[in-house]
């Protein structure tokens, strides 16, 4: 009879989840974050230093945040005490608190763990500050949110944020074969199919193991298709009200930018299968035409307008496809921001001079009192001169023209371009006829 193979598990192992078994034992078993815990790297220097500095752990789910707490209090020789920011409140900090200071009388060092830290309120945060300041606990706080967005400054100026990489495909390839030993099973499924895996892990270690578990009461080798019918695809990691959002519609804008459609329509859809709101889409592609392509296409507007409206009136997933093709068409449109930049520049400008009144000459005159003080006078209707331009001064009669508006010769900007320059060329040969006298002399 052939005998089983060896179990790499301890007894009291069984019926605990294989992703709890398989938890690293050692900061060295620990996968994918070498750049924090090799000799090298910032963490890796403070365990060979012995010597632990309070730090908020941001990264996505499954990179091993907890595990790396656990291991590094393990090292150190400190006591661990976890927390989730979840179900803990003031009344559970607290007790933690009194429990450290009567360690640290007895030379105890103790590690406060706070998983999901960014949970806590701004208050809750606060009440962290004097015991970390003195050294009664080394804070170890656990993220998934940027922690510039979600953790005081007081806070965070007392720590050190150190970024997990999410598990990249070898990773998770290499955290495969440690379940395959350790269970003395190979998974059922063929190549493309561990493939499949692997990608719908995304880069969730922990995940990737739940899935590994789900598979070991499977007789059959599956492809891909039967992986996806036993296992449902999860969702993408993507919090639209939280970094992950203006992250994807950062890539997304300057992909466009970039006139790089094949990026920007990759970009479209991680957000479309994060759940992000199509009409948000929608209304960023209408400021993107009037900001980054303006006049170089004026079609680039009516464009997003249209995807817009038809998103509106047929809803998704149908309507998706206007908003896919407005994306290619402002990726691969002229791009310009001379518009953009002249209104900034006019706003300035206005705000500079302040409340100098119009030339009298282009200001109505509705009243007798009004046109004996000159308005109106000498004011020439452009339409009825030779080539439609007067070439009149419409500036303050205080302040210096300036040219503001500079257009690129991108798209149809370049036909404004030549004739603005032409413009410009005529109003300066009427200032030149202005500035004298009817015999030639100057006024």
């Amino acid at each position: 009879m052939s005998q089983e193979p060896p179990s790499l598990f301890e007894p009291d192992d069984i019926g605990r989840p294989l992703a709890d078994r398989l938890r690293p034992k050692t900061l060295e078993d620990v996968l994918g974050q070498d750049h924090l815990l090799g000799h090298d790297g910032p963490i890796g220097r403070m365990v060979d230093e012995r010597r632990l500095v309070s730090m908020v752990l941001w990264g996505p789910p499954g990179c091993g945040k907890t595990t790396i707490a656990r291991l590094l209090a393990d090292r150190t020789g400190l006591a661990f005490e976890p927390l989730s920011a979840t179900f803990s409140g003031v009344a559970e900090l607290r007790k933690v608190f009194q429990a450290a200071a009567k360690r640290r009388e007895i030379g105890q060092g103790t590690m406060l763990f706070v998983d999901e830290i960014h949970r806590f309120n701004r208050a809750q945060q606060d009440s962290f500050l004097p015991y970390v300041e003195d050294g009664t606990v080394i804070l170890v706080g656990a993220t998934t949110e940027n922690p510039s967005f979600e953790l005081n400054s007081a806070l965070l100026s007392r720590c050190q944020v150190f970024v997990l990489k999410r598990l990249d495909e070898q990773t998770l390839t290499t955290l495969i074969e440690r379940a395959e030993a350790a269970t003395g099973k190979s998974l059922p499924l063929d190549e493309q199919a561990r493939h499949a895996m692997v990608a719908m892990a995304d880069g969730d270690g922990r995940y990737l193991l739940n899935l590994i578990e789900q598979l070991q009461t499977v007789s059959e080798t599956l492809d891909t298709s039967g992986l996806t019918e036993l296992v449902q695809q999860r969702a993408p990691i993507y919090d639209k009200g939280q970094e992950g959002h203006y992250n994807l519609i950062s890539a997304l804008h300057k992909s466009m930018r970039g006139s790089d459609p094949d990026a920007s329509l990759y970009w479209l859809t991680r957000m479309l299968d994060g759940g992000e709101d199509p009409l948000y889409i929608a209304r960023r592609l209408v400021r993107f035409a009037n900001e980054d392509i303006a006049i170089a296409d004026p079609q680039a507007v009516h464009q997003a307008l249209a995807a817009w409206d038809v998103y509106e009136r047929l809803g998704s997933p149908e309507g998706e496809l206007a908003i896919a093709q407005a994306v290619v068409y402002l990726a691969t449109a002229p791009k310009s921001i001379a518009v953009y930049s002249a209104f900034n520049a006019a706003k300035r400008l206005a705000k500079k001079t302040g409340s100098l009144m119009p030339p009298a000459n282009i200001l109505n005159a509705p009243t007798k009192l009004m046109k004996d003080l000159g308005y109106g006078e000498g004011y020439e209707y452009d339409p009825h001169t030779p080539g439609g331009f007067s070439g009149a001064n419409y500036f303050p009669e205080e302040m210096e023209p300036e040219r503001l508006y500079r257009p690129t010769s991108h798209g149809y900007e370049g036909v404004i371009a030549e004739k603005l320059a032409e413009w410009h060329r005529m109003r300066a040969e009427k200032r030149t006829q202005d500035g004298q006298d009817d015999d030639g002399t100057e006024t």
